[in-house]
């Protein structure tokens, strides 16, 4: 459920873009971002970190994207995005020693050092390569087809991407008696 609350402004996106332009789903974008800290807000929630970020990214590029009518500042929001997040993983570990990965899933998994340290830096690889996909797309292909990519293409290389992480750290794990 979690999956799908956050994927909760791009489906909406999607939607709007396909039944009006980019203009009305970014505007849709950003209302969306809203109501979901809204809703959190509203409900006592603890809102995540990278929800606030992801708000104002989108409110930033969004915001852009329809004062100055020029679809490509939300063509780069997934890329600025993905790479606030690297950037974030990696400072966490250079400048505050900090493993981030492992301070968020901590009390879900227990892993050695060793592989909360390949965690954190599969996560950053794919947060790099992620948002140089994301400008691939976007600079070379039809708006039609980012799009389709921001939806489909990104959320499923992030399933994919999440499931091997399982595979992989499942050797790690003990089964509790």
């Amino acid at each position: 459920m979690k999956f799908l609350f956050d994927l909760f402004p791009v489906i909406l996106f999607f939607i709007a873009y396909k039944a009006a332009d980019i203009y009305v789903a970014t505007g849709v974008a950003i209302a969306a971002s809203f109501a979901q800290i809204g809703w959190l807000w509203f409900r006592g929630r603890k809102i995540d970190t990278m929800l606030w970020v992801s708000l104002v990214v989108i409110t930033v590029f969004g915001g852009m994207t329809l004062i100055l009518h020029d679809e490509a500042f939300i063509k780069w929001k997934p890329t600025i995005l993905y790479w606030a997040f690297a950037a974030v993983l990696l400072g966490g570990m250079l400048f505050m020693k900090k493993n981030l990965i492992r301070t968020l899933l901590a009390e879900q998994m227990e892993l050695p050092e060793v592989a909360w340290s390949r965690l954190n830096w599969s996560w950053i690889g794919f947060f790099l390569l992620m948002g140089v996909a994301n400008l691939v797309v976007a600079l070379n292909f039809s708006t039609d087809d980012w799009v389709n990519f921001k939806l489909f293409g990104a959320t499923g290389l992030m399933l994919v991407f999440v499931l091997v992480q399982g595979v992989l750290l499942s050797k790690y794990m003990e089964e509790k008696k």
